[in-house]
């Protein structure tokens, strides 16, 4: 247990004792601080843990005070609940919606809430546009046929040191180096599957991976997807009984759009699963560095010993999206993905790999990570305080435990995409939750991006978006 951690339970004990009672005033950070021996950081993540909890509530100016509504009360954001087991085969065709939904991020001076993308604020990117530009000077060391499959060979060293750090010992002939993960996901899924396929998607589950089944003309089959634990691997085993599945498409870690990270037994089982039925499984792992615990998540590729786990990743949600530069280990089917790289885009662009292998070879990165979790894990807490004090009875959030996005369930008659109309008149762009699906079961959901660096802007968008979904 983390301290502030720590801290919020000592204080919300106090509270349920009655040493302080509703609408009593906490003492200040700078008091806390002084009198439990804390940095004033543990003492405002504890608050703002509390308030996400309900406990507390803050006032401008005044400080933070006993909540008068207690978790779970009447006006405060509950947890999300488990999702009713969802299969629905189906052609896909979300990808209008989405392109829609993406130009409107675009929007000018628009406060970006909708984003699939990290705010790059937080980005190294001066740095890396140093070693692109030096990279781009010196021709030296070139040898453009390090662009072709699988990569550039210092990129390819980087990526599987990185992976051995994290406890994956991966064979660096493994690696084929991609334009971002999309391209890595599509790939692999052009490996394993052909059109007309069944593929099997969390419910929700993340655009980009219904793209790549529209794009290859599959079905999509929705499994029911607990927003704490992951897929349901009983009932997918059962939808497995009843027709063919040609492969499984999941985010195991920090899953957009519910941000959970699978418990590591069911880990295990799905794999089992796989192995069982020889049915491969696409991981796509892009948020995994992204993690608010004190330990890298284990991977379902680490636990497969039959080729069949095809992991793909990607350095656009951790470092710089501008490069897009992404990988897959592909097991089995790695000379299927390479030899389908090579046909559709021929070579990943040399420049940006060399600049990012670069920043690794350095040892920056490890250091960037740590403070780009620290903002995302706090800037989780805020804007889940933010959401319960704003939104209206009956709203359900998620937990992340890593990436930057939080999804809110709504109450039932509130539709996402009006809410993301009436938004985005007030220069605020949501993300609906008809882009995450093949139905319309999340019509009551929409999903906010908290990457960028928390602000009076920002708190007072979400409080807006807060007042439309009420009525007001």
């Amino acid at each position: 247990m983390k301290l502030y951690e720590k801290f919020a339970d000592d204080i919300q004990r106090l509270i349920r004792q009655g040493v302080y009672r509703h609408g009593d005033r906490l003492p200040s950070i700078r008091q806390a601080s002084q009198h439990h021996r804390l940095s004033v950081t543990t003492v405002l993540h504890a608050y703002v843990l509390l308030e996400s909890r309900g406990w507390v509530e803050s006032r401008p100016q005044s400080g933070y005070f006993v909540s008068l509504e207690r978790h779970g009360g009447a006006g405060r954001a509950g947890e999300l609940q488990p999702s009713t087991p969802l299969a629905l085969s189906s052609s896909v065709d979300v990808s209008r919606l989405v392109l829609s939904t993406l130009r409107a991020i675009g929007t000018d001076d628009a406060v970006a809430l909708g984003s699939p993308y990290p705010d790059p604020a937080l980005f190294p990117f001066e740095k890396l546009n140093r070693y692109a530009y030096a990279a781009g000077r010196d021709r030296s060391p070139w040898n453009v046929t390090n662009a072709l499959p699988p990569g550039d060979p210092r990129l390819v060293r980087q990526i599987v040191r990185r992976h051995l750090e994290n406890g994956m010992p991966v064979d660096p002939g493994e690696v084929i180096v991609t334009v971002g993960a999309t391209e890595a996901i599509n790939l692999c899924l052009q490996a394993v599957a052909r059109p007309g396929d069944t593929i099997a998607v969390e419910s929700p589950t993340f655009y980009a991976m219904l793209h790549a089944i529209e794009r290859m003309g599959m079905k999509a089959i929705e499994v029911a997807t607990h927003p704490e634990h992951g897929i349901d691997v009983a009932a997918l085993a059962a939808i497995m009984q009843s027709q063919p599945v040609a492969a499984c498409m999941v985010m195991p870690n920090f899953q957009n759009p519910l941000g959970f990270q699978m418990p590591e037994e069911r880990k295990r089982e799905l794999v089992a699963l796989s192995a069982r039925a020889g049915m491969p499984i696409i991981e796509n792992g892009v948020y995994n560095e992204l993690y608010f615990g004190g330990t890298h998540p284990d991977t379902l590729k680490s636990y497969d010993r039959d080729g069949l786990v095809l992991h793909c990743a990607s350095f656009s949600k951790s470092l710089t999206a501008a490069y897009r530069i992404g990988w897959a280990l592909p097991g089995r089917y790695r000379d299927q993905v390479e030899k389908l790289k090579f046909l559709n885009t021929l070579a990943t662009p040399l420049i940006p790999q060399l600049a990012i292998a670069e920043f690794l070879e350095r040892g920056g990165y490890e250091h960037h990570l740590r403070r780009l979790r620290r903002a995302y894990a706090q800037q989780a807490q805020l804007m889940r305080a933010a959401v319960s004090r704003s939104f209206p009875e009956g709203t359900r959030l998620s937990s992340p435990a890593g990436g930057y996005v939080l999804w809110i369930e709504l109450p039932p008659q509130v539709d996402a995409m009006r809410l993301y109309r009436l938004a985005l008149d007030q220069g605020i762009t949501i993300g609906p939750g008809y882009m995450f699906s093949i139905s319309d079961s999340y019509r009551n959901f929409i999903r906010l991006n908290f990457s960028s660096p928390w602000s009076e802007r920002i708190a007072q968008a979400v409080a807006a978006v807060g007042r439309l979904a009420a009525g007001g």
